[in-house]
């Protein structure tokens, strides 16, 4: 007989479905220990949610689905703790706690008590109430004796079961914990924030972001923090039986679905406590959440009971803080660093200040936004956080400490390394310094990016090698390469050997190995000659991959040209927009790129397909056309050619005032903006470089007719599967330079496929969209009739 299909009865499928979401909750907030991928998660919650929905009446309380979805509250109602939830006295020395364990020995007259320790969560405290195993309450702390009702924020946490497993709970039971954001979490929320361009406030630390998140009028905003729970206490309890210690409790917990923290555990004695304080502290930084100390708690409940408490506190209880993560201290100076990809990032030079067990003198300010946002100046008073194994950062400015005059720090104009200019470009959040080739601190990703397969090919040179070259002084610049000796690429190594301690025994006794360095010379000198693609790809300009190497090598021909075009002419190159043209632009701008170019030209380097530019660039040089690429204010590609109608060049238009404008038909303010962007420095300078590239390239350029467009000109090609007789990047040259597009996939604008051997799934498209399929041996014979 059949066993009847639980998918055919609501009910009963409704009621497994929370029973495998319960459970596998369960196991990912309490054991650590998941037993299915989220997407199965999620497809078991929208099922039950769908369930739900067609079946209102089978929605309960502690379904997981009620975990979102409740309206705004307009204000949060009290909540009396029937016990209170009391404060821990706090410890700072190894003397206080032995102070605290001799004064237990003394009153219960024991040696060497046993006590729970686990780890002081630097969170928000909360208290769930529980009646007959279904959540029906949270609150805060508050001030111990009274806090603020956040069920319905509290149910959005998914490490808080709504429903208790087992069956030998309290009628009543009240559990206390902690809800705390994971680091990660943290990050990842301030990292999107800082993205979003001010839409996203960040968050100040994660215990705020914990409270904060908790307070949230909207549960469906608390929903969206990366929240997490763990207990550790007990309050109000009703009926039932529990453990008799405090250890044994934290256990009875996790049977019943709360989470409590790995780390938990017991230690005897005074020695025992500060042996757990000490392995905690080590762990601190690399932990997933904030820690703030440790807390002792005699285990014995009966023992407990007898202490009683003091004031406020309990006697058998105390929290072991650990250095301070937040101090305040003054901003000295602001200066900013420059990363291995040019990146320049603030950083506040502080007054000395002890910060979570280390002297900290430096905090990172991230970028240009977040200065402006925290408006952190020189001489201001700040608060800095140092938390996991991150460098500190400033968190927030003290502002009723700002001495008078200070000023808002701005981004300096020029590179601290080498000089060159620092250029945040539109959109970005990151400014970078724009001497790719000359800057030291970018010198290593430079190099390595020059010695790369597909950009100058120096098989051999590797991060380590460059890195010891430069501390040598062997390696300015990727210039320098040209001009290494095979013995300077052995002293260089037997310094490094001797800087780390690492010179081999064969070295000692007088036998040196040469074949490694020999090697590395013949590659460097095979590199010499090159393509122009490969070179301009080998400079590292930003955002010039293969691709828009490969374009300007065609449509100019020289390296001569490109080095010396503004960037609206630049633009004229199809799939090259105003971002791409403004970075290789800034890049040729900077002395210190052009000297090295320069320098590599000296030592030898040739680039071996000097060609006239495209004559397909003819057709782009119209001076209308080029007016428009310089993104003038109001000025559209319809202005610009009545401009062009009206004037014969640039500089006729640069020298036109505001009547000759008009009378070419410019309206009013379109006439006003240019005008302004002429006048202005760095817009009059643009158009003046374009009017002199233009002539050139005017003078440079083939005729349109005398172009041989090549027999696939304007047709997309792909390629698929694995060739026998070129290599993938050969066909790839040889399709290209017949005029051919080669795309990464096909669609209805592929011409034609070139399927290999093992052709998958871009074959199966290609047959499903009726394009043509070229097998090898079609595409040799075709290669062998242009040859």
């Amino acid at each position: 007989m059949t066993a009847p299909d639980s998918r055919n009865k609501p009910a009963a499928r409704a009621a497994q479905l929370r029973a495998r979401i319960d459970d596998a909750n369960y196991r990912y907030h309490v054991l650590d220990d998941p037993d299915i991928p989220d997407a199965e998660y999620d497809k078991l919650m929208r099922e039950l949610e769908a369930l739900e929905a067609e079946h209102p009446e089978l929605a309960t309380p502690d379904s997981p689905t009620q975990r979102v979805g409740n309206a705004p509250s307009s204000a949060f109602a009290t909540v009396l703790h029937e016990i209170p939830m009391l404060s821990l006295a706090n410890a700072f020395t190894d003397g206080e706690v032995e102070d605290f364990v001799r004064r237990i020995v003394e009153r219960l007259e024991i040696d060497a008590p046993l006590f729970s320790v686990e780890p002081k969560f630097d969170g928000l405290a909360i208290s769930l109430r529980y009646e007959d195993g279904v959540f029906v309450r949270g609150a805060t702390r508050g001030d111990g004796a009274r806090g603020e009702d956040v069920t319905a924020n509290l149910r959005t946490i998914k490490a808080i079961p709504l429903k208790l497993r087992g069956n030998d709970w309290p009628a009543v039971l009240e559990v206390r914990g902690e809800v705390y954001m994971p680091r990660a979490g943290f990050e990842a929320y301030n990292e999107k924030a800082r993205a979003s361009d001010g839409k996203i406030k960040p968050l100040v630390n994660p215990r705020n972001a914990a409270a904060g998140s908790l307070r949230q009028l909207d549960p469906r905003i608390t929903a969206q923090r990366p929240l997490a729970f763990y207990a550790y206490a007990l309050g109000v309890v009703e009926g039932g039986k529990l453990p008799d210690s405090h250890s044994a409790m934290l256990k009875k917990l996790r049977e019943w679905g709360f989470p409590v923290s790995p780390l938990v555990d017991t230690a005897r004695g005074a020695a025992g406590c500060l042996a757990y304080y000490a392995r905690i502290g080590a762990q601190r930084d690399a932990l997933p959440f904030d820690i703030d100390g440790v807390v002792y708690k005699l285990d014995d409940f009966a023992g407990q009971r007898e202490l009683g408490f003091v004031g406020r506190t309990p006697r058998w209880a105390i929290a072991h803080k650990f250095p301070a993560q937040e101090q305040q201290t003054r901003v000295e100076a602001i200066e900013v660093n420059i990363g291995r990809t040019g990146a320049a990032t603030p950083t506040a030079r502080l007054a000395p200040v002890f910060v979570g067990g280390v002297t900290v003198t430096n905090a990172t300010l991230h970028n240009t936004d977040q200065v402006a946002r925290l408006d952190v100046r020189v001489g201001d008073t700040v608060i800095v956080r140092r938390a996991g194994d991150v460098i500190p950062e400033v968190v927030r400015v003290v502002p009723e400490l700002r001495p008078a005059r200070t000023h808002p720090w701005q981004m300096p104009s020029h590179c601290p390394i080498c000089g060159s200019d620092i250029v945040r470009e539109e959109g970005e959040s990151v400014a970078r310094c724009t001497g790719g080739l000359t800057c030291a601190a970018q010198r290593t990703q430079a190099v390595f990016h020059f010695a790369a397969r597909r950009a100058m090919d120096i098989d051999g040179l590797g991060e380590r090698y460059i890195e010891d070259l430069g501390e040598f002084g062997y390696l300015g610049s990727v210039a320098d390469l040209y001009k290494l000796k095979l013995e300077d690429l052995l002293e260089m190594k037997r310094r490094a050997d001797e800087r780390d301690g690492t010179t081999p025994e064969t070295v000692k006794a007088g036998k040196i190995a040469t074949k490694w360095a020999e090697n590395l010379i013949e590659a460097i000198e095979h590199s010499r000659r090159t393509t122009l693609e490969r070179f301009l790809y080998a400079l590292g300009i930003e955002h010039v991959g293969e691709s828009t190497a490969k374009a300007l090598a065609a449509w100019f021909g020289d390296l001569a040209l490109i080095r010396h075009l503004p960037w609206p002419l630049l633009k004229l190159v199809p799939d090259i927009g105003g971002e791409v043209a403004r970075a290789i632009d800034a890049f040729f701008e900077q002395p210190g790129n052009q000297r090295v170019i320069d320098d590599l030209l000296a030592r030898g380097v040739e680039i071996t397909d000097v060609h006239a530019p495209s004559p397909k660039l003819r057709a782009e040089l119209a001076l209308g056309n080029v007016l428009a690429q310089a993104e003038i204010p109001k000025l559209t590609a319809k202005r610009a050619d009545q401009l062009a109608a009206a004037f014969d060049s640039i500089q006729a238009v640069l020298a036109a005032n505001a009547e000759a404008l008009a009378a070419a038909g410019l309206p009013a303010d379109t006439a006003t903006a240019l005008r302004a962007f002429a006048d202005s420095g760095a817009g009059g300078l643009l158009l003046r470089r374009c009017a002199d590239a233009l002539a050139k390239l005017r003078s440079v350029v083939p005729a349109a007719d005398v172009a041989a467009e090549g027999p696939l000109e304007g047709r997309t090609v792909v390629l698929t599967g694995t060739l026998t007789a070129l290599t993938r990047d050969e066909a790839k040259a040889r399709l290209e330079a017949l005029g051919a597009k080669v795309a990464g996939s096909v669609s209805k604008k592929t011409s034609f496929v070139v399927a290999g051997e093992a052709a998958g799934s871009k074959l199966d498209k290609a047959q499903e969209l009726g394009v043509e399929i070229w097998d090898e041996a079609k595409l040799q014979a075709f290669l062998a009739e242009q040859a």
